[in-house]
């Protein structure tokens, strides 16, 4: 992405045109996880100026900028929440990221795809994936929830992402 290589060479109107694409994604994936307009937007300046700071972070061949934005914001996001778990309990926050794509129609193909890959599952690896990208488990918690060891559950979510990737690697 030329954008991302404008960032990695200092370009400032680089980062002002990301900034200007992503921002409603950034500040919308905050917002839905924190519930407050300050808190996300404190999320969405963490986010840019990390891109800023250090940009080779973002591989373009493990998926798309916007994707990579959203799971980076929901992440940062959670964190928020982890640090002020008494007022707020995470496992009430479900989050869903879409991906940045062109239109309607590609977003309805990958969506398809994804439903086909989950229903495909075995009823604990797909019960393990949702825990840790819908309700925002770790996997330590995601055991401790289900009283599995936590090797079986990390083994049951990276079988899932394996999946997952070989669906749209076809």
């Amino acid at each position: 992405m030329s954008l991302v290589w404008g960032i990695r060479s200092g370009d400032e109107g680089a980062m002002a045109t990301l900034y200007d694409r992503y921002s409603s994604l950034v500040y919308a994936v905050a917002l839905r996880v924190l519930g407050e307009t300050g808190a996300a937007e404190d999320v969405l300046q963490e986010v840019f100026m990390q891109l800023w700071r250090n940009p080779a972070a973002f591989d373009s061949g493990r998926g798309n900028l916007g994707a990579w934005l959203g799971v980076i914001t929901r992440n940062r996001a959670i964190d928020g929440l982890r640090k002020r778990r008494p007022e707020t309990d995470i496992a009430d926050v479900v989050v869903s990221v879409e991906p940045d794509m062109a239109d309607a129609a590609e977003r309805s193909r990958a969506m398809e795809k994804v439903r086909g890959a989950l229903v495909g599952m075995p009823e604990a690896q797909r019960s393990a994936l949702e825990m840790a990208y819908f309700e925002g488990l770790t996997h330590t918690e995601i055991a401790a929830k289900t009283g599995e060891p936590l090797g079986t559950i990390k083994t049951r979510i990276r079988a899932g992402l394996q999946a997952l990737r070989k669906v749209f690697e076809a």
